[in-house]
């Protein structure tokens, strides 16, 4: 034991105050490594890491808080106020220079669940995907080993060609494992990077986004005639379903009712509470008669109005052809009512959408006939369960119904071209779309990874509030934000605790050091003042050149 101590701090936990001192020691034995090794003990070593005041508990409890119950900081400070003297600031800080490098550490010591899962596998299954953070910054790539979920790779790329993959992916061609294959898009460079980083193995490319390619041109001229179909309708009954009182409109020839245009209303000095709304019961009375008419067509005009506002989800969802059959179902259910008993309200409806939905009609057919090519093709992309196939029956089934859609003599122009552009876009894809019906647990699509970086977007913008604070932590964290942790925050406190010192201390040189990219980027004129100090004080320090 040496006569001095390495460090004397005093340390916050959850349940106490403490006074904790490390004295080092040596191994005596002038033999041994030891002899000229520091140590420090193990167990002071377990109460706080490395330059902080607080236990592993308090940062175990800031993370959960922050990641499992999405607080925000001030909302951690007053969970822990009664507990721990700390400040909002400070919780900021020790989340993210403290907290999320020790996250990373402790991702390494798996080692044993990656080499087991080669074993017994025959090599590895890698996913990898980026995610790219709005306002001209670089973009985050998750490489992830698709059986046992752990990350490999997590970073941020400038450039995305060959090169750039290379280089990222090198790490992988020096594991001890094989790597089986490789699940990602058919982003430009990738494939190539892949097939000279990796060159036994197979590359299989996200039938997710396959389709999407697919359905590129169809969704883009669905939005065009989206477009078209809203003017359309809107020019034909827009005044009639603005209004929530049909009555009245057509009543008072189509003039607006300021009060009747105040809707439902709360607050120190709410409305009335409204009547309710009759009950579509049939009743002898003509006014009530009427009432239920005219709460029968509200209803479909606020149905009108909302099916204007859907949006398109390709590749099978698209807003244009799905407004136009919505519509229609509105006109169908129109002529059924009218047919009962007539109503000028519901007749104007169902005559203005007629009128406008009769030039689209073609446009629709066709529109349908496409997804109805995609969604085909997605069914033999996608076997039953009870009846696995070999990656190259799939390849067959499918070169087969792309050929007889090519060799259609009937089509219209756009069907045409929409065939053609199914063909070229599956030729580019087909060498890397049947790999995963050949090796076991080789997922068909990378959604797992996407929704993992939604889930991450998500969790951010409920703890910063804001879609910009979102972005701006993906900037500086999202490597780190994408770990996982641990399921219990007991665990999360064991984990940290084993993180090796030398470990931690090279995680948070890794993080500061990306952390220099963002000197300059804050609003703060103060902290952009004494930035512009610093420089100004480096550059006197240099050798003076001439200024011609």
């Amino acid at each position: 034991m040496c006569d001095y101590l390495a460090w004397d701090k005093t340390v916050q936990t959850l349940d106490a105050v403490l006074s904790v001192a490390s004295r080092p020691a040596s191994c005596a034995d002038p033999t041994c490594a030891g002899h000229v090794m520091r140590l420090l003990s193990a167990e002071g070593q377990q109460i706080a890491p490395r330059g902080s005041t607080y236990g592993f508990d308090v940062l175990a409890r800031i993370g959960w808080l922050r990641q499992e119950r999405r607080d925000t900081y001030p909302e951690i400070r007053s969970e822990l106020a009664e507990r721990v003297q700390i400040s909002t600031s400070h919780i900021r800080g020790l989340y993210q220079q403290v907290y999320l490098p020790l996250l990373a550490c402790h991702e390494r010591h798996f080692w044993g669940r990656l080499a087991q899962a080669a074993q017994q596998h025959g090599g590895l299954l890698i996913g990898l995907d980026g995610l790219a953070p709005e306002g001209g910054e670089a973009q985050i790539w998750f490489i992830r080993e698709l059986v046992t979920g752990l990350t490999l790779r997590s970073g941020w790329l400038s450039r995305f060609n060959q090169v750039t993959f290379e280089a990222f992916l090198a790490p992988l061609a020096e594991l001890d494992w094989p790597i089986l294959a490789v699940l990602s898009d058919k982003q430009k460079g990738l494939p190539e990077a892949v097939a000279t980083v990796l060159p036994q193995t197979r590359h299989h490319f996200c039938h997710a986004h396959y389709l999407n390619n697919l359905a590129e041109p169809l969704a883009q001229a669905d939005s065009t005639f989206n477009v078209a179909l809203r003017k359309a309708v809107r020019a034909k009954v827009g005044p009639l379903i603005r209004t929530e009182n049909a009555a009245s409109h057509l009543l008072s020839g189509g003039a607006s009712n300021e009060v009747g245009e105040v809707l439902t209303v709360t607050g120190l000095l709410p409305d009335p509470p409204p009547a309710a709304d009759p009950q579509p019961e049939p009743v002898s009375d003509g006014g009530s008669d009427t009432a239920i008419a005219d709460a029968v067509v509200t209803q479909l005009l606020r149905h009108t109005r909302y099916v204007l506002t859907l949006k398109g989800r390709p590749p099978f969802d698209l807003a244009g052809a799905t407004a136009y059959q919505r519509l229609q179902g509105v006109v169908t259910l129109s002529q059924e009512l009218l047919a009962v008993r007539h109503d000028v309200r519901l007749a104007t409806l169902n005559e203005g959408l007629q009128t406008a939905l009769a030039p689209f009609a073609a446009e629709y057919h066709e529109l349908q006939q496409g997804v109805t090519w995609l969604r085909n093709i997605d069914r033999i992309l996608t076997p039953a369960d009870a009846a696995p196939v070999a990656g190259e029956q799939v390849a067959q089934y499918l070169r087969i119904y792309l050929a007889d859609l090519t060799a259609q003599t009937d089509l219209s122009p756009r069907l045409a071209a929409f065939a053609s552009h199914l063909h070229k876009v599956s030729t580019s894809y087909w060498p890397g779309l049947f790999h995963c019906y050949d090796i076991q647990d080789l997922p068909r699509t990378n959604n797992t990874l996407e929704s993992h970086f939604r889930d991450t977007k998500r969790r951010l913008l409920r703890t910063s509030g804001q879609t910009g604070q979102t972005r701006r932590a993906l900037h500086r964290f999202g490597a780190w934000e994408l770990l996982p942790r641990p399921p219990t925050e007991a665990q999360v406190v064991a984990a940290l605790r084993q993180v090796p010192r030398d470990q931690f201390i090279q995680e948070q040189d890794r993080l500061r050091h990306h952390q220099q990219r963002f000197r300059l980027h804050t609003r703060s004129t103060r902290r952009v003042q004494a930035q512009f100090d610093r420089l100004r004080e480096q550059w006197r320090s240099l050798a003076a050149t001439s200024t011609g």
